[in-house]
């Protein structure tokens, strides 16, 4: 369900295998029950969530203060987050913001309005890695459900494998998984600056040359010069 990447005393950091569902199973408790378990840890609380379908990068506090600080700098958006896509699909553009509303769709999927009231924001840059598939990297300004899937979407490019959003009409065979990876993060806590980045190792495409090659260039996504949010 998941590969432990850091362990420290206020929290530790965990690789969410794709598939996994973070909630309580049919069969098993949810991914915190189960890191407990694993790890004898008898604290540990959540702070953010991953759709059932996206891998990558989740912080788990290890005390109620931790916890509670975390939680305000994520609803603060203090905390800064990068994911990482592969669509099959040609964008309406390669790089830019992706803004506005998002409201509820038919089939438990979300689409964006024509508004702009409360928008989701997402920067983005994308290069191609051959065999019809482009990297994306993305940069969430918001937190809105489903942001990155729906924002993908909305500039023709869904994420390649999403059950959800991509018309599941592919050229050559059905995907090993959805290609959506929670890749970076950075924050500051009790006066210290934590970095992470975590490469996936989980799906062909992401195991490829050409995406071992392209994503050198995003090793340190916060020095990126980001498009304007203007």
């Amino acid at each position: 369900m998941y590969t432990l990447v850091d362990d420290r005393d206020d929290f530790l950091i965990i690789d969410k295998h794709p598939g996994t569902n973070f909630h309580k199973g049919p069969v098993s408790g949810g991914i915190t029950t189960i890191i407990r378990g694993d790890l004898g840890i008898k604290e540990l609380y959540t702070i953010h969530r991953l759709d059932i379908i996206t891998s990558g990068l989740l912080v788990f506090a290890k005390s109620k203060g931790v916890a509670a600080e975390l939680s305000r700098q994520f609803r603060e958006r203090l905390i800064e987050k990068y994911y990482i896509a592969i669509s099959d699909r040609r964008p309406k553009k390669k790089q830019g913001l992706i803004k506005g509303d998002i409201v509820k769709a038919r089939r438990g999927a979300w689409k964006f309005a024509r508004t702009l009231e409360n928008p989701a924001i997402t920067q983005f840059f994308s290069q191609s890695i051959g065999e019809g598939l482009r990297l994306y990297i993305l940069k969430p300004l918001t937190g809105k459900t489903h942001q990155i899937r729906v924002s993908l979407k909305s500039i023709s490019a869904p994420v390649y494998g999403d059950p959800l959003y991509h018309n599941k009409e592919y050229l050559d065979k059905e995907p090993d998984r959805a290609y959506l990876h929670s890749y970076a993060m950075r924050f500051t806590l009790k006066g210290n600056s934590y970095e992470f980045v975590h490469i996936p190792d989980k799906g062909e495409c992401f195991k490829s040359e050409a995406f071992q090659i392209a994503i050198k260039k995003y090793e340190k996504p916060w020095e990126l010069d980001w498009p304007s949010i203007g």
